[in-house]
């Protein structure tokens, strides 16, 4: 009995041996995996039709701007004048020759070439027929008027202007930093006051714009803009090689009289290397009748 026993409870031991050892041949069932989706749009429709994407709002079309235009015929032309308004002037200064009368305007302590003359104010030419007797000069009365210290190199022998010899004469060079403009001038010294009436201009280079003024002081003003000079007459060009002029306050007495030089003609300006200059051949002053 014992030995029954004994071999059951060793086969029960061998049949558990071999059911954990021996492979199983049940495959495990595979896991499945749940991936969550997103919850699809709905797009609520009226009973009866259909969902559809909404077209696109069409761009307005751009347009051109209507501009009022006026009837063919309507608007007026502007009117153009056929002849320009004559500017008004205020003053003006007579100057008698032999040739007739000349009108030009003026401004009182003008300098360089400011409130520039009519062309040919104030000049005419020498008079014909019988000359006048000009005032006598000493050989010494001519001298360079130079107020603005220019140097003394840039000068002629001023003696050569009133030498009675129209082949010589005083010239003053062109700075070439401000030519054409210039600021010097010929001074004549009667040594007593005298009234002088015209000035007879000989020049080899003609075009220069020249002024004359008269001064009664003890010396030469300092400056031309000195109100110790009187201005003689008004600032022009004179275009020719002789040229008369007629002076203002010809019933006034000037000890010194100044033919002012403000600018040079083209033909004169030269370069910087070689400067030009301006000519008084000849300066003779006609006393007042």
């Amino acid at each position: 009995m014992l030995g029954v026993t004994t071999v059951l409870v060793l086969g029960a031991g061998a049949a558990a041996y071999a059911a954990l050892t021996q492979p199983s041949t049940q495959k495990p069932a595979p896991k499945v995996i749940t991936v969550a989706q997103a919850p699809t749009a709905t797009i609520p429709t009226t009973p009866g039709t259909t969902a559809s994407t909404p077209a696109p709002t069409p761009t307005p079309a751009l347009t051109t701007p209507t501009v009022a235009t006026s009837p063919l015929g309507t608007t007026k032309p502007p009117k153009i004048p056929l002849t320009a308004p004559t500017p008004k002037t205020s003053g003006t200064t007579t100057g008698t020759s032999k040739t007739g009368t000349g009108k030009a305007k003026t401004e009182t302590g003008e300098t360089g070439n400011k409130g520039k003359a009519n062309e040919g104010a104030g000049e005419s030419e020498a008079p014909s027929g019988e000359e006048p007797t000009p005032i006598l000069l000493d050989t010494n009365a001519a001298s360079t008027y130079n107020p603005y210290n220019l140097p003394a190199s840039n000068f002629g022998d001023p003696s050569l202007a009133i030498d009675g010899e129209t082949s010589t004469g005083w010239s003053a060079q062109v700075e070439p930093s401000t030519a054409p403009s210039m600021a010097v001038g010929l001074a004549i010294d009667l040594h007593t006051p005298q009234r002088v009436g015209s000035i007879t201009l000989v020049t080899s280079t003609p075009g220069t714009t020249i002024q004359l003024y008269g001064s009664n002081a003890k010396t030469l003003p300092s400056s031309i803009t000195d109100p110790e000079w009187t201005t003689l007459s008004p600032s022009f060009v004179a275009k020719k090689h002789h040229t008369h002029i007629n002076l203002r306050h010809a019933d006034k007495a000037f000890r010194f009289i100044v033919l002012w030089i403000s600018a040079a003609p083209k033909s004169a300006v030269g370069t910087p290397s070689a400067p030009g200059h301006v000519s008084v051949n000849e300066l003779e002053l006609f006393p007042a009748k």
